[in-house]
């Protein structure tokens, strides 16, 4: 109840004022039935602020969110499920869900009438511009009389997470050569098509079955050997995120970073749409993998959603943990600016059949630079291209403006990578000079 009082709105204050002047110019007077004026003015707010105390604990919030995580520039849809737990109706409510500045404003509901034990859903559509993880609530309510005499306010403790992942851009479909790689007792997916090959026997595990047990591989090696025609077969692929700050230059949205960003999440949809099992890596050392479920991509893009440039990213360390992943046929990389000596260190990554494309930024692009700084940027990146082609890399040049669906078909040109070298040779040879 003494909450109740201190929630009287000002016209409740002015009740209380008004009968407490007719009270004294009735003692005053002598007029009794001002003195009954007086009264009425007086019970009238203190009858609301009991009717509102006696309802504002009886109150039951419910809020979903639709979906929970959503792409950059795409809407989710929030439902507040209000329930009257009390045998009265309640007065007119206003509704304010609390909201970080990135999702917009503030919504504000009314609710008119909520019936005793009955139920109300009211809802609001949140858009993000700027990916991040953002937590909606808590929900504020404000209980009024029907008079507007008292205001209480409640708060629900409850609160939400809404995820807000890179803007994730469809790319087209096509094969791209070299890139499957097995896992545990799995290799490359090229022994699969020689038949016999899919019988090649490996040493035995615990817990394998004994049905499986290619017993003239065993008298031959002289261990016991089982097959492996049962065994699934799974393709790997490593997706790296250049984080480094001095890579990326631009600011906000419209950053070299951010487009790198929604790069690597799009790299990563599309290679999940195929069954990829995939590993994310960053320059400070970071590993974020995939699940088996379906959906499994989405431990990665949550991670995205609040990923940000450190200064502890560098190439070495980057190069060092690419050369642990052993069992990885594919590798796409975004990279913002490379020194040739950066990229020298990336070129020794690719041995074996491990297939590299590299999404190479010219994060110069992205700032108002003049002729002769531009064209000595351009050098350096064309430099760091070239390097990387000629360590067996498959480089898609990447500048301001560029889509990466209109790109993304030069990841599988193949043998074309090697007139596309020499084009770059030319192109260098031509810059120097």
């Amino acid at each position: 109840m003494r909450d109740a009082l201190s929630g009287l709105t000002t016209r409740g204050r002015c009740f209380l004022a008004a009968a407490a002047a007719a009270a004294l110019a009735a003692v005053l007077l002598g007029e009794k039935d001002l003195l009954r004026v007086a009264v009425l003015l007086a019970v009238l707010p203190l009858m609301a602020a009991w009717y509102i105390g006696r309802a504002r604990y009886h109150l039951s919030c419910l809020r979903s969110l639709e979906p929970r995580r959503v792409s950059v520039g795409s809407g989710a849809r929030v439902v507040l499920k209000l329930r009257n737990l009390t045998r009265f109706p309640t007065g007119t409510m206003l509704l304010e869900d609390r909201l970080p500045y990135a999702l917009g404003n503030r919504p504000r509901l009314v609710l008119e009438r909520l019936e005793a034990q009955r139920p109300s859903s009211v809802g609001y559509t949140v858009r993000a511009d700027i990916r991040g993880r953002y937590v909606v609530g808590p929900l504020v309510v404000r209980l009024t009389d029907p008079f507007g005499l008292c205001e209480v306010i409640r708060s629900f403790p409850a609160t939400d997470r809404l995820t807000v992942i890179p803007e994730i851009v469809a790319l087209p479909a096509f094969q791209l050569a070299g890139e499957h790689a097995g896992c545990g007792d799995m290799r490359s997916r090229s022994v699969a098509v020689h038949g016999e090959d899919d019988a090649a026997p490996r040493a035995y595990r615990e817990g394998d079955d004994l049905r499986r047990v290619h017993w003239r591989s065993t008298a031959r090696v002289g261990e016991l050997m089982v097959r492996r025609e049962e065994q699934p077969w799974e393709a790997r692929a490593t997706v790296v995120l250049d984080t480094r700050v001095q890579a990326h230059r631009g600011e906000g949205p419209a950053s070299s970073f951010e487009w790198a960003v929604s790069a690597v999440a799009s790299v990563i949809v599309h290679l999940r749409q195929s069954q990829y099992r995939l590993l994310l890596a960053t320059g400070d050392g970071a590993r974020t993998e995939t699940s088996q479920e379906p959906g499994g991509e989405g431990t990665i893009l949550d991670h995205l959603a609040e990923i940000r440039m450190t200064s502890n990213a560098t190439v070495p360390r980057l190069a060092e943990q690419l050369r642990q992943q052993s069992d990885t046929g594919l590798i796409i990389a975004a990279f913002g600016l490379l020194t040739p000596a950066e990229a020298e260190l990336l070129a020794t990554l690719r041995a074996g059949g491990t297939t590299c494309i590299a999404l190479l930024i010219d994060s110069a692009s992205w700032l108002g630079l003049g002729d002769a700084d531009q064209r000595r940027a351009g050098q350096d990146h064309t430099a760091a291209a070239l390097t990387l082609v000629r360590g067996g890399w498959r480089v898609i040049p990447v500048s301001h403006g560029a889509k990466l669906a209109a790109l993304w078909p030069q990841a599988a040109r193949g043998s074309q990578g090697f007139a596309w070298r020499a084009a770059m040779a030319e192109t260098v040879a031509g810059v120097r000079a």
